[in-house]
């Protein structure tokens, strides 16, 4: 499979950022670019697999020749079912095989490296704190409005409060149940860089889309989908601090 890195990570941290890079672009696969997935897999077609790339692209794609390959490969033939199983079924199906793929992935390069016990509880609770690659697709599909172009103006908003917001608030470190060794701050600036890969919803507690309309409380730092607190894309060009639920009804008992 053209495109897969000859040399393997190094560290625990180069790791975890290959599975990140990998994840976005599966994620980006099964959501955004989910019509382009669904006619590259033709059952026509040999065996495909889908590949999420260290660039944070994708690939549908047949197998490597090569004996043993160069890392796990992915699902070998999703192509042959697409059809025979409704569509939102295939694609769950498919999200499901990724996230064991990345994973498996994940944890040959830590046995490549030989990490040790801690190094390997580490990597997998930096993974599992991320949400698997079907909550977010479920995430996507629930969402009550179309994921078409017309929302960029409202992810623009999301941004650019975000730039607002972080100019006169210092940001939150991510939560993590162990703290960062002091090598591994590159990790945690990656995931800082990727935040929109992690934020959940105060409210509903879904993860971010890309290409939502989400809101940023002034006082609490946490992110809101705009329908969850009903405010529109519209209305939050005129809000210079906003306040979210949660924090409005403090300051009504104080």
């Amino acid at each position: 499979m053209e495109g897969l890195p000859v040399n393997s990570p190094k560290e625990v941290k180069e790791i975890f950022r290959d599975f990140m890079k990998r994840r976005a672009g599966l994620i980006k696969a099964l959501t955004t670019d989910f019509r382009k997935v669904y006619q590259q897999c033709d059952p026509e077609k040999e065996h495909l697999c889908l590949y999420g790339l260290p660039n944070e692209t994708w690939a549908v794609s047949v197998p490597a020749e090569q004996v043993p390959v160069e890392v796990p490969e992915p699902t070998l033939g999703i192509n042959f079912v697409r059809d025979t199983m409704p569509e939102k079924d295939w694609l769950s199906l498919v999200a499901l095989h990724s996230d064991s793929w990345l994973i498996a992935v994940a944890f040959y390069f830590g046995a490549v490296l030989r990490i040790n016990k801690t190094d390997r509880k580490q990597l997998f609770q930096m993974i599992n704190d991320l949400p698997t690659i079907n909550e977010a697709l479920l995430s996507y599909a629930n969402q009550p409005n179309d994921h078409s172009g017309t929302h960029n103006s409202s992810s623009e908003i999301k941004s650019s409060r975000k730039t607002r917001q972080s100019e006169n608030h210092t940001s939150k470190p991510m939560k993590m149940t162990m703290p960062p060794k002091e090598d591994e701050r590159g990790v945690e600036e990656y995931k800082d860089e990727h935040e929109h890969d992690l934020t959940l919803c105060g409210a509903c507690r879904e993860v971010y889309i890309a290409g939502e309309f989400w809101i940023c409380c002034d006082t609490c730092e946490e992110w809101f989908h705009g329908a969850c607190v009903r405010i529109t894309p519209a209305k939050a060009k005129h809000i210079e601090q906003y306040k979210c639920p949660g924090c409005s009804r403090k300051r009504t008992r104080n």
